[in-house]
């Protein structure tokens, strides 16, 4: 039952915003499946023109065609469109260079880790390089002088530089190589010369500064080491939080509020401060952070609501003409009809409550690294196996490879205010239509759809996070709210539906994983006082029996094991140990950390003799079959490569598990009933 925790090896994955992966993959069914296919090779021949108004209608048609199209996106992207535009990045026309630049940006956005990837192989960060320099200085000036500024410096400062960091936001979050890259550059005192200024800036860049730093503090030690040694920074970041919203348009007072949300998940991740700062550690969470994220996520928000108007405006804005807007020099790419408007304004706000849910994920998310038998974290020593008085430890493991009882408990500050986001965290994990692609075709507005799955799962993350919180504490919550959590659980597991293995259909199958893991927090809370059902046990050993992922396979035998401790429920006790037995067997085979689980889990079910379903034990005959899994249990332990990523974890609980199992098999022998 481990929470929700971004490894360090592994930056975190770019989201789509509009996903290709419902279609066949290739260049053949691009062209078959985009309606755009002629207008293709035009783009890319006037790309490389002499006529510099032509350039520019190439980067401008770019942006256009591959709105929430993936499969001109990928048609495009065949024709090494990515190449062109970089090059496009050095053109003599300034003009050009700020479309190139936006389209590159549009790229970045829409189509995630693969074309990031894609950018940076092609060099991308070499013409990028050399505008900061000349950014900043035409900042400097436009800051301390806007009249005796150039006059380009409207479209530098705020045109380019918000295409420019966006593009590096988005590198950043491709692979560590991309990061340790961006990290030369030296891109902080940059993005914090906008925050800084940004009463006198337009909120564009000023937004995507700050959502840049806040990507680039994750648990990327050089930014944090950055920001949280440098007292002006962190003052600015606090100001931006403490500062008195000014009443504005709707949309501008969203956008300040996304600000806000950002400038508190930069200060939670370089967090904690030097002992003299702006800031205080102690009280971050109470007193910075949870007030800035709680009206956001606890207010009284439906998602269904929010995008009830999504299908009318997207029916607008198919039925409206493709405009460009003209400037002195010819085309531009930044008219947009108010359908358009409507539905980016929409966009930003579910991506508002995505971030404050992350970050809430964050604040009730710290654990340690595993410790091995030794006590250290991350030592490559060889094994060394545990004596006997360590073997005879009873040790409480959860899922993900982490000890219950090494999970620090929560302050009880924070832990005050957790519960209180529980409903509302139900309330946004509820599907809506728009939630996730049809099973047979893509969704009537990817963007849209995009950010409504990345809220469910964000929220998915935050609630089990809280209910490990209430586990650790070990607090008894009335009953009957934990009857009402399941099944609000279960009717949001619904709503997402079996059907997860087809194209374009991931989000379903990472709703369902991460929704196991708080099916499992929630029956630990609430032991024995849930009752299973044979649906629910039903769907729980077949996602385990189908799934390729061990960790989930993990999540449904501890979610399995809770349930089966129900004191009246002896049917489905019976139901749910015989599975966990085959496991055991090796009649049901799910890998090594799932058999450990089992394992564990049946010493912890049949632990307590006087419980009413203890009768399946003694008439199924389950002693000898634990017995007979002693040496099975040895031979999987042997079997785990402690060189492999969380392999001295896994042996350590294998150890314990197997001490366990001899001591329970001794003493129900003692018994002699």
């Amino acid at each position: 039952m481990g929470k929700s925790q971004k490894k360090k090896s592994v930056r975190r994955h770019n989201p789509v915003r509009v996903p290709d992966s419902h279609l066949p993959r290739g260049l053949a069914s691009a062209e078959s499946t985009s309606s755009k296919t002629e207008a293709v090779l035009p783009i890319i021949q006037k790309m490389g023109s002499s006529d510099p108004l032509e350039r520019k209608w190439a980067c401008v048609a770019v942006s256009n065609l591959i709105q929430n199209d993936p499969s001109t996106r990928r048609l495009l992207q065949g024709k090494n469109v990515v190449g062109s535009l970089i090059t496009r990045l050095s053109d003599g026309e300034e003009e050009v260079v700020v479309e190139a630049a936006g389209a590159l940006r549009n790229l970045c956005i829409d189509g995630g880790f693969e074309i990031c990837a894609e950018m940076y192989n092609k060099n991308i960060l070499a013409p990028l390089r050399t505008f900061l320099p000349k950014i900043s200085a035409i900042l400097e000036q436009f800051l301390a002088s806007p009249k005796d500024a150039p006059e380009n410096a409207n479209i530098l400062v705020f045109q380019l530089s918000e295409s420019l960091i966006t593009i590096l936001w988005c590198l950043s979050e491709t692979s560590n190589k991309a990061l340790n890259s961006i990290n030369e550059i030296t891109l902080i005192p940059f993005l914090m010369s906008f925050l800084a200024a940004r009463d006198k800036l337009a909120l564009a860049p000023v937004i995507a500064a700050a959502q840049c730093l806040y990507v680039l503090t994750d648990e990327n030690y050089p930014a944090i080491k950055e920001v949280n040694s440098n007292a002006d920074y962190l003052s600015t970041l606090l100001s931006i939080i403490q500062a008195e919203s000014e009443k504005g348009t709707e949309a501008n007072d969203r956008r300040k509020l996304q600000l806000k949300v950002l400038a508190a998940g930069v200060l939670k991740k370089v967090s904690p401060f030097p002992t003299v700062s702006a800031v205080s550690s102690s009280n971050l969470d109470r007193d910075v952070i949870l007030p800035v994220l709680q009206p956001i996520v606890t207010t009284n928000v439906s998602l269904s609501t929010m995008v009830e108007s999504i299908p009318d405006l997207v029916v607008n804005l198919e039925s409206e003409p493709k405009i460009l807007s003209q400037g002195k020099h010819g085309p531009k790419s930044d008219h947009k009809s108010e359908a358009e408007l409507e539905l980016d304004r929409l966009e930003n706000h579910l991506r508002t409550i995505q971030l404050a849910l992350e970050i809430l994920t964050d604040a009730s998310a710290t654990l340690p690294e595993p410790v091995d038998a030794e006590g250290e974290t991350g030592d490559d020593g060889e094994w060394e196996e545990m004596d006997g008085e360590e073997e005879g430890k009873e040790v409480e493991a959860d899922a993900d490879g982490m000890n219950i009882d090494e999970v620090p408990s929560p302050s009880s500050q924070t832990l005050s205010s957790l519960p209180t986001f529980v409903p509302p965290l139900l309330s946004l994990i509820q599907p809506t239509a728009l939630s996730f692609p049809p099973l047979a075709s893509p969704s009537i507005h990817p963007p849209t759809t995009s950010a409504l799955s990345s809220i469910h799962l964000a929220a998915l993350e935050c609630l089990n996070n809280i209910f490990l919180s209430l586990a650790v504490a070990s607090t008894s919550p009335d009953g009957n709210a934990g009857a009402s959590v399941w099944k609000t659980l279960w009717e949001a597991l619904e709503l997402v539906g079996t059907e997860t293995s087809g194209l374009g259909q991931e989000r379903r199958a990472e709703f369902w994983s991460i929704a196991a893991g708080v099916l499992w927090g929630v029956a630990s809370v609430w032991k024995g006082v849930i009752a299973p059902t044979n649906t629910h046990v039903h769907l729980l050993v077949q996602l385990c029996n189908s799934t390729p992922d061990e960790r989930l396979r993990v999540r449904c035998v501890g979610t399995l094991e809770c349930l089966a401790q129900h004191p009246t429920s002896i049917e489905m006790n019976k139901v749910i140990t015989q599975y966990l037995l085959s496991i055991l067997n090796g009649s049901t085979l799910l890998g090594t950390e799932p058999f450990i689980q089992a394992t564990s889990a049946l010493v912890d079910i049949f632990s307590d003799e006087n419980m009413p379903y203890d009768i399946n034990f003694r008439s199924g005959g389950y002693l000898n079959q634990l017995i007979d899994g002693v040496d099975r249990l040895k031979a999987a332990n042997r079997t785990i490569d402690r060189k492999k990523e969380g392999g001295k974890e896994l042996r350590r609980r294998g150890e314990e598990t197997k001490a366990n199992l001899v001591a329970f098999v001794q003493y129900r022998r003692s018994l002699r009933f």
